[in-house]
């Protein structure tokens, strides 16, 4: 069976702003502000399609015109929208972002959407969805409904399932979602919260050496830790495959998407038979492609991951 990827996550519209001097939090600053698309789901869906694999993605969009230039440029992407639910309003989040000279983000303010047309679509067609799917994807902090909701569909049927968190509000209050999971990629920051520890970007060892006891304390099958502008480290409980990838030296435009994009990558490797050690390569080099554009995607993802392989 080819492989088809199901992503369970949210869209959000983000409204970004980029300093063009050193950033004053206190002052006004010149600089460009744009709307581009976005959401954990919605990048992922998109790095996935951009990647050649097919994805549909499971989520919600507002009717109109907003929520028709979402569609329109997910399925551009290579993505399906069968499973999009359209409300009238508050299908999508809003995220307002302040990036500042260098293009790392110096504040933010949400709006969460609604869920509620996302728990419909998996209510009546989670079955078929999970029926269609090789691997799934899920934004593991929608909420804890749709997060068991999705793990009792996927195990139903088999179907293996990587997680990557929001804001770990889920997974801190019921941290056996992550049982069983194929992967967990999280951010050093998120795994100090998960294990009552203090990780800094600079612990790579110490990290390393304590994931095989944190995989197995939680159930995992696999798990990927990102260091920021650093790198990575992983661990494989099946095969005992382990290690430390660097990052790739980019040019900083736009760190936002960074996240997603490394786990798109790192799915879509997996997904095509790659080890995890190979996946977390391809995981690095989407997440250098996306670093580069001013958007949560890189529109020429496919052809820029090319030049990045041929180096």
């Amino acid at each position: 069976m080819a492989a088809h990827i199901i992503v369970v996550g949210t869209v959000f519209v983000d409204c970004k702003g980029f300093s063009a001097v050193r950033y004053d939090p206190h002052g006004r600053n010149v600089g460009s502000v744009k709307f581009v698309h976005g959401g954990v789901g919605r990048n992922v869906a998109e790095n996935i399609g951009r990647l050649g694999l097919p994805a549909s993605l499971v989520s919600s969009v507002d009717k109109g015109s907003i929520g028709n230039d979402v569609v329109e440029r997910l399925t551009a992407s290579g993505v399906g929208a069968s499973y999009l639910a359209r409300t009238d309003s508050g299908g999508m989040g809003m995220w307002l972002a302040v990036m500042d000279e260098t293009g790392e983000l110096a504040g933010s303010i949400s709006q969460m959407p609604d869920l509620q047309g996302m728990e419909n679509s998996l209510s009546l067609l989670g079955e078929t969805m999970m029926e269609q799917a090789t691997h799934v994807a899920l934004e593991l902090d929608l909420n804890e409904r749709i997060t068991r909701q999705v793990l009792k569909l996927a195990k139903k049927k088999n179907k293996p399932v990587y997680g990557l968190p929001g804001n770990l509000e889920v997974v801190m209050k019921a941290p056996d979602v992550l049982d069983g999971l194929a992967l967990f990629v999280c951010n050093h920051i998120e795994l100090g919260r998960l294990c009552g520890a203090e990780f800094g970007d600079s612990d790579a060892d110490k990290i390393l050496a304590n994931l095989p006891q944190i995989t197995g304390k939680f159930g995992l099958q696999a798990l990927v830790v990102t260091l920021g502008a650093r790198g990575s480290v992983y661990y494989d409980a099946a095969t005992g495959e382990r290690g430390f990838q660097p990052a790739l030296p980019v040019k900083v435009i736009d760190t936002c998407g960074a996240g997603d994009a490394f786990f798109s990558g790192a799915l879509a490797g997996l997904a095509r038979g790659e080890n995890l050690a190979m996946a977390v390569v391809t995981g690095t080099a989407v997440a250098a492609c996306t670093i580069q554009s001013p958007e949560n995607n890189c529109v020429q993802l496919a052809e820029q991951l090319a030049q990045f392989r041929s180096k």
